[in-house]
């Protein structure tokens, strides 16, 4: 696909953007004994993004501390950053960086390679805009939600157990989703 100059990005602007980490999450979801889905959240995370005159030239690098794992429940967390699964005090952060974006139909996708566990993979986001402005402190914000699907065994995260009933306690794929808001940085 060539690129293209996009210009009906109503209130676009170049430049680098800071995550604001207060309007903003990363969360995960992964099917949980057959029956449904347990979600999570990685509390601390930062991301850095810079858009060209061309929003096809866009860049984005993250991260999230595995550390900072939270699906409500203390005992699985704790498990989660073991060996079993992240290996935390070895791999302490999921790392994302960019490697192009693109526009297929009406949709933006942002490719790029995610890091878990010393593994690297690449992944795609399907990028929806929430679009572009100011708040009420003076700063010029965006916001958009991001999401992907991984699967964790690609990563080392191969822990699993058979249930009595059929079937295993965990699924293979990891919905990760991004709730973003960022300023533009003066």
């Amino acid at each position: 696909m060539s690129e293209t100059t996009i210009t009906n990005i109503p209130g676009y602007k170049a430049g680098t953007w800071t995550i604001d980490k207060t309007h903003s999450s990363v969360s995960f979801s992964i099917r949980h004994i057959v029956i449904s889905k347990v979600k999570g959240t990685f509390d601390d995370f930062d991301a850095t993004f810079v858009t060209g005159e061309n929003p096809l030239q866009t860049s984005v690098t993250a991260s999230a501390k595995v550390v900072s794992i939270n699906t409500n429940e203390p005992g699985r967390d704790g498990h989660l950053r073991t060996g079993d699964f992240f290996d935390a005090e070895t791999y302490p952060t999921i790392d994302f960086v960019s490697t192009g974006v693109r526009v297929v139909k009406d949709d933006y996708l942002v490719d790029g390679n995610i890091t878990i566990k010393g593994i690297t993979k690449p992944a795609t986001f399907e990028l929806e805009f929430g679009g572009f402005g100011g708040d009420p402190y003076g700063n010029y914000k965006f916001g958009a939600t991001a999401k992907t699907e991984v699967n964790r065994e690609d990563f080392g995260l191969t822990y699993n157990a058979a249930l009595e009933t059929g079937g295993m306690l965990l699924g293979d794929k990891v919905t990760i989703t991004l709730e973003l808001q960022a300023a533009l940085n003066a």
